[in-house]
């Protein structure tokens, strides 16, 4: 999560869907078996980051892309060496200064989705926020740089379902196929199997986009046979990548089976999206209730 200052007031610090952060830290806690996931108060918690941000405030950098960033942590600190749930926990909040992630303007990014390497599978700990998730990636985000592209596209099962970017939620735009008027539809992977992190940002842009009405807004799954024949199709109009680092990320390549799947960047709609979701975090534009919270 974040804590931003408003554009218009730099005294005007801001969180963006607290609630939403303290509900993941919950639920990964209680799958990891952490005593207390549900006895602490979040509403507490969030006042505490508050009260912290308030003494930190100068830290907060100035400006639309900046922020501090809050990474709300719990370790086990029980005082032996086993493999048994912890008895005792470090509940701390780290904070950094951060600028816009994109340094050099809106830059898509290239994916492969060529890599012999699972992030997360059913049953697995793929949908809460815990470090097991991110350390085994880092080689095969390493091997997918060493072969000029940004990130991995992470796919699974004997049909190649997508599930996450990176470390980041991934959304399609696309038209259907078949004989309905050539509907448009956004689609991301869902939660339902367990191993994919509920980001809250791809909350947020599922919410925003179904109150426009402007097309279909989709939870389901979505393979990579499915996006190389929308692409050779004509039908794939854009697609990014959601997190809180860079809010969305367009994507302008997938490789997949030693093709690479060429996709427009960056559409009409990703702008769209980075544009109204800074607009709320930063003040800019009013939100819907709850989420731009002042501290």
């Amino acid at each position: 999560m974040k804590a931003y200052k408003s554009i218009n007031d730099n005294t005007d610090l801001r969180l963006f869907r607290p609630d939403l952060n303290m509900k993941r830290l919950k639920n990964s806690m209680e799958r990891l078996s952490m005593p207390g996931a549900n006895d602490f108060d979040p509403e507490e918690l969030i006042k505490c980051i508050g009260e912290l941000v308030r003494v930190d405030q100068d830290w907060i950098p100035s400006g639309e892309g900046y922020s501090l960033y809050l990474r709300p942590t719990v370790i086990a600190t029980h005082p032996f060496l086993g493999l048994s749930p912890p008895d005792d926990l470090l509940l701390y909040v780290i904070t950094s200064p951060v600028g816009p992630y994109y340094t050099s303007g809106f830059d898509p990014v290239r994916l492969t989705a060529d890599t012999p390497y699972v992030r997360a599978w059913p049953g697995g700990s793929g949908a809460s926020k815990v470090g097991g998730n991110y350390a085994p990636t880092m080689k095969p985000g390493a091997d997918a740089m060493a072969r000029g592209y940004s990130q991995v596209l992470w796919v699974f099962g004997e049909d190649d379902e997508v599930t996450e970017v990176g470390a980041m939620n991934v959304f399609f735009f696309m038209e259907r196929e078949g004989g309905d008027g050539r509907r448009r539809e956004l689609v991301t992977p869902p939660l339902e199997r367990g191993d994919i992190l509920p980001g809250v940002t791809r909350q947020s842009i599922l919410e925003l986009s179904r109150e426009w009405g402007e097309f279909d807004v989709v939870e389901r799954s979505i393979t990579m046979p499915e996006i190389r024949d929308a692409a050779a199709e004509g039908r794939l109009i854009e697609a990014f990548g959601a997190g809180t680092a860079a809010v969305v990320t367009p994507i302008s390549c997938i490789q997949y089976k030693g093709e690479d799947i060429e996709i427009p960047a960056t559409g009409d709609l990703t702008e769209r999206i980075f544009s109204d979701l800074m607009g709320i975090q930063y003040g800019r534009v009013e939100g819907p209730e709850g989420w731009s919270v002042k501290i």
